[in-house]
């Protein structure tokens, strides 16, 4: 059964792309760790331009 003149194929999609799905999640998560790092550390934490900076003062021990 054809839909549109279109002929079903079995074209594999997951297989040959799974090293890309696997490495670009490896991506985002390394990607959002050290922005996680770079917004905590004390250069920046402080900052008045930070969003998070009320957020990581509240965390803070020493507060």
């Amino acid at each position: 059964m054809s839909f549109l003149g279109y002929r079903k194929w079995p074209t594999p999609i997951a297989r040959p792309l799974w090293p890309f799905m696997v490495a670009g999640s490896i991506t985002i998560y390394y990607v959002a760790k050290i922005q996680d790092a770079a917004i905590r550390s004390p250069e920046y934490a402080t900052n008045p331009k930070n969003p998070y900076a009320t957020k990581i003062a509240a965390e803070s021990p020493s507060h």
